[in-house]
């Protein structure tokens, strides 16, 4: 049995009901119904209203004539989105700019929340619940949209290939491909962010002093760099299914 972190305790303390009902809803049964709430679960919820209550905070605040500090740290991240978008997907980025924007920052809050002690990256769990879902909605909406820029038909083309003679071949092809992106994208951000947090533990544990500061840094660094990859990866998804050139 997983061991419970204190967020976890505390929505299986009060919450257990809600969570079995939930559950109920979907003819699913938890194992344990008096402590439905598994850490990852939690620990998704948390990152969700951390970033809920920052932007309404940030949304209070925002000004033109004086923004500060706080303002201006995502104005930078907006235009190096933004950036990233257009350079990769092209004119007319801006409309995937929201689930781009919201992918990388829910990656990279999730990523650096199991340096906090007490708390869990819940993109680090097995079997990878969290990046599972992260690269199925990847998955959905890059389909989606592909969709909504050709139309059903010429969408579906792209997978038959360059010539008409070899769509027997290419079509089964295609399919396997774009299905192991799912799989590409969960294992590459659960492994990395499991590999970095196991490190971490390891070296408080063997030398609790200085040298764990060292691998917290490479945490943080190892925490942006897979959010940006994540995002990278589905910017270049998102280009290939909407591309009119094809």
């Amino acid at each position: 049995m997983e061991h419970e972190l204190w967020f976890t305790k505390l929505l299986n303390g009060y919450l257990a009901g809600l969570a079995n009902a939930i559950l109920a809803l979907f003819h699913l049964h938890a194992a344990n119904p008096e402590r439905p709430w598994r850490d990852f679960i939690s620990m998704q919820i948390l990152v969700a209203l951390i970033i809920i209550v920052l932007f309404a905070l940030l949304r209070g605040r925002l000004t033109v004539e004086r923004p500060g500090n706080f303002q201006q740290s995502f104005e930078v991240l907006y235009e190096f989105v933004a950036g990233q978008g257009e350079e990769i997907v092209g004119h007319g980025s801006h409309r995937y700019l929201a689930f781009f924007g919201t992918l990388f920052i829910f990656i990279l809050f999730a990523n650096l929340l199991g340096i906090i002690p007490g708390f869990g990256s819940p993109t680090q769990y097995i079997p990878g619940p969290v990046p599972f879902g992260c690269a199925l909605a990847s998955f959905l909406y890059y389909n989606i949209e592909g969709v909504r820029a050709q139309g059903v038909g010429k969408y579906l083309a792209h997978f038959a290939g360059p010539v008409w003679w070899l769509a027997w071949l290419m079509v089964p092809i295609e399919i396997v491909s774009h299905s192991a992106r799912v799989m590409s994208l969960t294992i590459r951000l659960f492994a990395n962010m499991f590999a970095g947090e196991m490190v971490t533990m390891i070296f408080i544990g063997l030398v609790p002093i200085a040298i764990p500061a060292i691998f917290m840094g490479l945490h943080v660094f190892v925490s942006l760099l897979q959010a940006y990859i994540f995002m990278l990866l589905v910017m270049v998804y998102v280009q290939g299914a909407v591309a009119h050139e094809h």
